[in-house]
């Protein structure tokens, strides 16, 4: 166990009826109000909700996001601001049942990785028939979510589970399940514009399509903290893929990811505002490539986690062009 992972603090764990201490999942934020302020039974529930790990809802978020931004750029006038806030309850909905899912169908994997053995299924803090129920409480707000907007936006919404349902069990076929997660975590960058449009377009397309190479590239670097493991449990991933080329692999997707959200914002009839917030995006991601180290765990982790940064930096130039709409 690292330096690092032991500085982490510690955390309930429930063993039949009595509580004791366990070192906290190695990627969470330690100290965070809510786990301090929820009974000490619910403590399982909320990691395998992720909520010790708020880095996941914001990169679920902030696709959705700049698809609304970009839907008042091209209308040229302010923030949809229902929808906003709509997405952002619907992304920590799905983004604990998406999570509780994929505990449940991995939690024998789970159990032979290093970072994630602790989770609480793998170590039997919750049940298999708790998490079942846990999950459909989460997925039924996500559903009141979905619903409060037009219809086209509901089938949309609809239509993404599928991609959702497989991303499990996709990194033990391919060394591409990033791909997957990408097509998933991305969808959010379609939903924006067709709540605002009730339909789509060339521009919410491409800035999908861009989402899906910042999806794989920051999971590129996620997954460098697991190499070793998953080489012993057989699965695959991107970054065992580009092995010692991983810098020039992260590279190229992050190009790619900043070409089409270029070219979405240019089939948007997007303003310099929105230009220059896609610069600043640019330029954090190319540093993110640049500082990526297959041999530095922690430093993965930190790169990882500065991607809400860089999602914020492209929404601020799309905030600033809608701000603008809405002021003159």
């Amino acid at each position: 166990m690292t330096k690092t992972r032991r500085a982490h603090q510690t955390v309930d764990r429930l063993d039949g009826s009595q509580l004791e201490s366990a070192p906290a999942l190695p990627d969470a934020v330690a100290g965070q109000f809510i786990f301090r302020a929820a009974p000490k039974s619910w403590r399982p529930f909320l990691q395998l909700a992720r909520i010790d790990r708020p880095i996941g809802w914001w990169l679920l978020v902030l696709p959705c996001w700049w698809s609304s931004a970009l839907a008042s750029v091209s209308q040229n006038q302010g923030p949809h601001w229902r929808d906003l806030l709509l997405f952002l309850i619907g992304a920590v909905a799905m983004r604990g049942a998406g999570s509780t899912y994929n505990d449940l169908v991995d939690r024998e994997i789970d159990a032979k990785v290093e970072r994630t053995r602790g989770r609480p299924l793998p170590s039997g803090r919750v049940s298999p028939g708790a998490a079942k129920i846990f999950l459909a409480a989460q997925c039924l707000v996500g559903l009141a979510v979905l619903l409060s907007f037009n219809g086209f936006s509901i089938w949309l919404g609809f239509a993404s589970l599928g991609i959702v349902a497989i991303y499990p069990f996709m990194k033990r076929i391919t060394s591409w399940p990033q791909a997957v997660l990408g097509a998933a975590f991305a969808w959010g960058a379609l939903m924006g514009w067709a709540a605002a449009f009730g339909s789509l377009a060339f521009a919410p397309v491409c800035l999908y399509l861009g989402a899906i190479f910042w999806t794989i590239g920051y999971d590129t670097i996620y997954a460098l903290q697991d190499i070793e493991d998953d080489l012993l449990a057989g699965i695959g991933s991107t970054a065992r893929f580009f092995g010692a080329r991983v810098q020039a692999g992260v590279a190229a997707l992050y190009a790619l990811a900043v070409l089409f959200v270029e070219i979405s914002f240019l089939a948007a009839g997007a303003g310099w505002p929105s230009h220059l917030g896609g610069a600043g995006f640019a330029l954090h991601l190319a540093w993110q490539a640049r500082s990526t180290d297959p041999d530095d765990k922690a430093g993965a982790l930190r790169l990882f986690r500065s991607n809400r940064d860089a999602g914020f930096i492209l929404f601020a130039g799309l905030g600033a062009e809608m701000l603008r709409a809405s002021i003159f």
